[in-house]
């Protein structure tokens, strides 16, 4: 955990102290709303999480990168004090330890990454894409997601919920039929980090979740997609929420069902 110089060991004990006051007191169910983070949040799965999450009650804290402005802006302007927005690129790690520190003392009831990218010609065999095209997926969708979970853990409460947006093909059981090499890849390398991050512990008090959305009509997901946001996110929030309370990791679809490692 980053400390600004002039934190001590009395912060820390306050930061601990307001997060397991916050678990002693909360209930644990599907309907009270909380406050969520959600890494990658300036349009379509991110974005449409928040949204709905703002019709349940949440506040929710949202990231962008630095840039023009974008539609979680606009949706900050029709939820006053119920959005905040925080700018992160998260392949910068300086930039997630920032954002850390920004967020000292508040408590995350959920915690949600949902950045991702895939190569520019999803065609690519692994053996014949660039090592810098490579590089920058990898890091993208496995690395830099568990960096921002490492720097931001603590301000989660045990009755919290820590999860990344992750795919179907990433199941290296169901993948049958080849295609987009080196985004599976990715996505298989994200859930074993995520499998090894919940290992840690024997007994994880935890809910953690990696979440398969389905092939959905986003800029990543593309035209053809056979599913629209509107009817795909309503079923991926009820499936957040109904995984709060019950620790453990899960590989889950949008609909709550288990998909195979």
């Amino acid at each position: 955990m980053r400390l600004a110089p002039d934190h001590g060991i009395n912060h820390i004990r306050c930061e601990y102290d307001a997060v397991k006051d916050h678990h002693m007191s909360s209930n644990i169910s599907t309907d009270s709303a909380g406050t969520a983070l959600i890494i990658g949040a300036s349009r379509g799965l991110g974005y449409a999480i928040a949204a709905e999450l703002l019709k349940k009650g949440w506040t929710v804290i949202g990231t962008v990168r630095a840039g023009p402005r974008t539609e979680l802006h606009d949706l900050a302007d029709d939820h006053h004090g119920q959005v905040d927005i925080e700018v992160l690129d998260i392949n910068e790690p300086d930039q997630i330890a920032a954002l850390r520190d920004r967020l000292s003392g508040r408590v995350l009831d959920m915690l949600f990454v949902n950045a991702g990218t895939t190569t520019h010609d999803q065609r690519v065999h692994v053996g014949q894409v660039s090592t810098e095209e490579f590089t920058r997926v990898m890091v993208t969708n496995a690395l830099s997601p568990m960096r921002a979970i490492e720097a931001l853990q603590d301000l989660v409460p045990e009755n919290g919920l820590i999860g990344v947006m992750s795919s179907g093909q990433g199941s290296i059981s169901n993948n049958e039929n080849g295609g987009r090499e080196v985004y599976r890849g990715s996505k298989a390398a994200l859930n074993m980090f995520m499998r090894s991050f919940a290992a840690r512990e024997a007994d994880p008090q935890r809910a953690m979740v990696v979440l398969a959305p389905g092939w959905i009509r986003t800029a990543l997901g593309g035209p053809d997609a056979p599913f629209g946001l509107e009817e795909t996110i309503p079923d991926i929030v009820s499936t957040l929420l109904a995984k709060r309370g019950k620790p453990g990791l899960e590989y889950l679809d949008r609909t709550g069902q288990t998909v195979p490692w």
